[in-house]
């Protein structure tokens, strides 16, 4: 037996001896935190995700028209899984409040990660956002939920607070440091908001194909329905100068994603993020190599202290 903040987490069901859908959220949290075992499968696939996701974030990057793009990439993800919808089960009606809340913070970290590329390099705003979230897990444990970080937790923590400390003594970008990392930090709220709730939402669902399906379907028309209100003249020609890249983008994203649901029902959650965060080294090589980003010694200090501070953050947990 053990104990959350005073919630007792022993083998009773759900309901008995006082436990609420609360303190069986926060029971479940950290049953799947407590393992550290990871399957040769679940690495591959996250290892993969990170890939995919450090890919679409580098076609975002990498094009004129971002807002463009990102209408198409939700566009996309809209279409995959309207065609996916009739062949999956519907999440578990205990997952829908938690689908619905993602479903926004997704929204809002899209908002925020074209304002970071619009004030940032890849290579800079990208480990910020991709940083400050397990910073904010670790925080939320420490203060919410009362665990202690054991000591090569704390050697985590410390990397990733240095790596983030490198890019803001030296990160350089055209409207400065300050307008530059503020979009990146508010991104990682956002990344960290939307991992938790995902992640207790994907095991009450009872299906990953099914959870995946509906938070695409949802976020896919706000933003573009957004766009066409506010900038519908000329949309359609803008959206033709990008399709090849905006479905790619698209595509990588729902796949990407998918990869991390289905890994989270399947390893620890806090071994799945970590390995996840290892796009930070990928984004910021695709940065450097793809658009001649300007990266010296600090930025690649940067990114190799976030990648090693997260892993070692989460690796005992």
């Amino acid at each position: 037996m053990y104990a959350v903040s005073g919630v007792n987490c022993a083998g009773a069901p759900s309901g008995a001896g006082g436990r609420g859908p609360r303190s069986t959220s926060l029971c479940a949290m950290s049953r799947v935190a407590a393992g550290s075992g990871v399957t040769v499968a679940v690495t591959a696939a996250v290892l993969a995700a990170a890939v995919l996701h450090a890919g679409w974030n580098a076609l975002l990057k990498g094009v004129g028209d971002r807002l463009a793009t990102v209408v198409l990439l939700d566009l996309t993800g809209l279409a995959l899984s309207a065609m996916a919808l009739p062949l999956v089960p519907a999440p578990a009606p205990a997952s829908r409040g938690l689908l619905g809340l993602s479903v926004l913070l997704h929204l809002g970290y899209e908002l925020l990660l074209l304002a970071s590329y619009r004030v940032g390099d890849l290579s800079q705003a990208y480990p910020v956002a991709r940083g400050t979230a397990p910073l904010l897990v670790a925080g939320y444990a420490g203060l919410v939920l009362g665990e202690r970080l054991a000591p090569v937790q704390l050697v985590g923590l410390a990397g990733v607070c240095a790596g983030l400390l490198v890019l803001l003594e030296f990160g350089r970008a055209p409207l400065g440091r300050a307008a530059t990392l503020g979009p990146a930090l508010a991104t990682g709220v956002f990344i960290a908001a939307y991992t938790i709730a995902d992640g207790l939402g994907v095991r009450r669902s009872g299906t990953v194909l099914g959870y995946t399906a509906w938070l695409f379907f949802m976020k896919g028309l706000p933003i573009p329905l957004s766009v066409l209100a506010t900038r519908g003249r000329g949309l359609a020609a803008r959206l033709r100068g990008h399709l090849g890249v905006g479905v790619a983008a698209g595509a990588l994203s729902v796949a990407a994603y998918g990869l991390v649901l289905w890994a989270q029902r399947r390893g620890a959650l806090a071994v799945v993020a970590a390995l996840r965060e290892t796009s930070v080294l990928v984004a910021a090589l695709i940065g450097s190599l793809v658009f001649g980003e300007r990266f010296g010694r600090r930025r690649v200090l940067a990114a190799g202290l976030l990648a090693a501070g997260i892993v070692f953050l989460n690796a005992s947990r």
